[in-house]
């Protein structure tokens, strides 16, 4: 089993952080690749954040309402295969 690291995506080009709004997704939850995982606000706009890989949400780094930079894990996927 490996471990993924789902990262806050850059949103676009002058967004820095996030407010994670909702996740759609609880520990234990299954997961497909491009599924919807959490929602986020920025001050431009509103999304979803999809997983990268298939797996299983293992751990939630973030709360709603917490402010999340680029970059930053906000949550481990565990996956069958090696992680790249």
């Amino acid at each position: 089993m490996a471990k993924f690291e789902l990262k806050l995506p850059k949103m676009g080009e002058s967004v820095a952080e996030a407010t994670i709004t909702s996740w759609l997704k609880e520990v234990g939850d299954t997961i497909e690749a491009d599924e919807p995982v959490l929602e986020i606000a920025t001050d431009k706009v509103d999304s979803e954040v999809p997983s990268e890989v298939d797996g299983k949400l293992i751990e939630i780094l973030f709360e709603a309402d917490d402010v999340v930079e680029v970059g930053q894990t906000i949550a481990i996927i565990e996956t069958d295969g090696d992680v790249e």
